[in-house]
């Protein structure tokens, strides 16, 4: 049987369970580091928060969580296995880097001006999942690639070439981040054209959309989607839940369940000001680490979603995607 790695080892592909696919227990945007003086970061409290998440989704009966921080964007491998050694919950780390409009850009970009900067990552990447993360011993068990509007920038195509290298010297899956629904059917060609399995490949946050015919473009490669923003309504104009429910009630009708994922994209703990947690609580008050389970899923069988269509795509569906089945 196939296994999973996770922050504290491998497991095997029935152990994986109900799985949120694209979640973030901290995160922190680039530059926080230099606002340390009334920015927060208390370890102690940031374990305890996240520990506690960890409880109220295994009560929920969800057994695995993939965590979508990126390398420059706050990633702690080690603060991830403590928390999952004191929850019990999995958690598969990846390895990648954000977009270049909203990354850390410039490392790389430096780089890259004197050597092959797809070749510079991908020893990165190939280092991160076969050997460990900065000396940790802990290792990836999934590459990230990011994309903002417009077009796959110079920079990120860098990071999409390594990505599918290691992807396919690995055997491994790549899940991505778009903006505003734009580019996932691009990205979904360059990484096969790159030579990734379609199966290997989840394309994030395409209910950002409401453009049916946008999702089943993307559908028809064979990858895999994402409706994995539920609790994010309103603002940068996402759509609500309602119409996300709608758009995924009608693609679960054209027989896409095998190749749709359901997840939050919530932050638990954020490496900022206080008042990041007013403001959010304010604006966004369905985001929270539950909403899933509490509230879309039963939402969804009032719509006439079967329990067999909601375990496909909350258990079946992660764990044929991490493994390659």
């Amino acid at each position: 049987m196939k296994t999973i790695q996770t922050v504290t080892g491998p497991i095997k592909a029935g152990e994986l369970g109900k799985t949120l696919p694209h979640e973030h227990v901290m995160l922190g945007h680039p530059g926080w580091q230099g606002d340390r003086t009334l920015a927060r970061y208390d370890r102690s409290e940031c374990v305890k928060k996240c520990v506690e998440m960890a409880g109220r989704l295994k009560q929920l009966g969800v057994q695995s969580l993939v965590d979508a921080t990126t390398n420059d964007y706050g990633r702690d491998p080690e603060l991830l296995k403590e928390i999952s050694e004191k929850s019990g919950l999995n958690i598969v780390c990846c390895t990648g880097y954000y977009n270049e409009e909203e990354g850390g850009t410039r490392y790389f970009n430096t780089l890259s001006q004197f050597s092959d900067g797809a070749e510079l990552i991908s020893e990165l990447f190939q280092r991160e999942v076969t050997e460990g993360i900065a000396g940790t011993g802990i290792k990836a068990g999934i590459l990230k690639v990011a994309t903002k509007q417009n077009a796959i920038t110079d920079y990120e195509q860098m990071f999409f070439k390594a990505a599918a290298r290691v992807s396919k010297e690995e055997d491994l899956s790549i899940f991505t981040h778009t903006d505003f629904a734009c580019l996932g059917s691009e990205q979904a060609d360059f990484l096969i054209g790159e030579g990734v399995e379609p199966k290997r490949i989840m394309i994030g946050h395409c209910c950002t959309s409401t453009d049916l015919s946008y999702m089943v473009n993307i559908l028809e490669k064979g990858v895999y989607i994402g409706f994995d923003r539920f609790g994010i309504e309103g603002i940068l104009g996402t759509p609500t839940d309602t119409l996300r429910i709608a758009c995924l009630v009608g693609l679960l009708a054209m027989g896409y369940e095998d190749r749709i994922m359901l997840s939050q994209d919530y932050i638990t703990y954020w490496y900022a000001r206080p008042v990041i947690d007013q403001i959010l609580g304010t604006f966004l008050p369905n985001w929270h680490s539950t909403h899933l389970f509490e509230d879309i899923l039963p939402r969804l069988k009032e719509a006439g979603v079967s329990d067999e269509q909601i375990n496909t795509m909350t258990v079946d569906n992660p764990r044929r995607f991490l493994t390659g089945e």
